[in-house]
Order: C-alpha cells, then sequence, then structure tokens
C-alpha cells in the first residue's frame, strides 16, 4: 500500500491516520512534491492510495473499502 502526497494537501494527513489505522505500519508514504515524473500525475487528485500497485483511493479513504482490498 503507498499513499501518495503532497505539499499543501488537506486531505493527505487523514488519509495517512485511516491507512494507518488498517495496515499499521505496512504501507508508505509517496510524496510528489517536486517530482518531475509524479507530480504531473497525482497533484490534482491527491491523496492517492495505491494497492498492490492500482490506484483504489482518491481523495477520501473508506477504511471497510481498504480492509477489503487487503
Amino acid at each position: 500500500v503507498r499513499v501518495f502526497v503532497a505539499d499543501g494537501c488537506g486531505l493527505c494527513g487523514e488519509a495517512i491516520e485511516v491507512v494507518r489505522s488498517v495496515c499499521g505500519d505496512g504501507y508508505s508514504v509517496v510524496d510528489v512534491t517536486g517530482d518531475p515524473q509524479l507530480e504531473p500525475l497525482y497533484r490534482e487528485r491527491i491523496p492517492v492510495v495505491e494497492v498492490d500497485g492500482v490506484d483504489r483511493f482518491t481523495y477520501v479513504v473508506e477504511p471497510e473499502a481498504l480492509r477489503a482490498l487487503l
């Protein structure tokens, strides 16, 4: 599980907290700020939560839905 975030994101902290509550330490956070490849892909729709290489959540992470995917 990866959470894509960026500077100035008001929803990113909440998304990380939901992922942490479901995954414990089994996730990573990727800051796309200033990354020439990732920022154009993610900036307009962060936070994005990826599970097994597939973008599964944008903006809001539903804990029950995340548990079901895992």
